[in-house]
């Protein structure tokens, strides 16, 4: 009877590690990585997101908080507009975050996500006049390092 105890404890002992091991390594897929401090929006703080997903995409999110209007910088821009470095070394525009759109609150907090076939390995946010920019122009709002 003893034996037939130790046996059911030892397979639930086994069962629970393989669980939490399981979940472990589900969570631990995403990245995240934090802007550096910035010297045109110094208050601005954020973080990205980077995760694998079941089509071997990578679904970026983002989140900031006390990010200025685009209009109050100087020199006034239109848009924040989000780059990403690939692990190519190529720079490819992902979308812009509109500052005079809701998701931007009275308490200046910004999202933005995005789904892309190529793997990131830095991103960073320029203020443009244009959305459609191709190149990055030379104001960086946020970067993260190289990850």
């Amino acid at each position: 009877m003893k034996t037939l105890k130790l046996i059911f404890f030892s397979r639930n002992v086994l069962l629970s590690a393989s669980a939490a091991l399981l979940l472990f390594s589900l969570t631990s897929c995403a990245k995240k990585v934090v802007f550096l401090t910035s010297s045109v929006v110094p208050a601005a703080r954020g973080q990205v997101t980077v995760k694998k997903d079941n089509n071997n995409n990578f679904a970026i999110k983002i989140k900031i908080d006390n990010l200025a209007e685009a209009k109050r910088l100087e020199p006034s821009k239109n848009t924040y507009v989000v780059w990403m470095e690939t692990d190519e070394s190529m720079v490819k525009n992902i979308g812009q975050i509109q500052s005079n759109n809701p998701f931007m609150s009275s308490k200046l907090k910004a999202t933005f996500e995005t789904v892309t076939a190529f793997k990131p390995k830095k991103i960073f946010i320029t203020a443009e006049d244009n959305s459609d920019a191709q190149y990055p122009g030379n104001q960086f709002v946020l970067e993260t390092k190289r990850f």
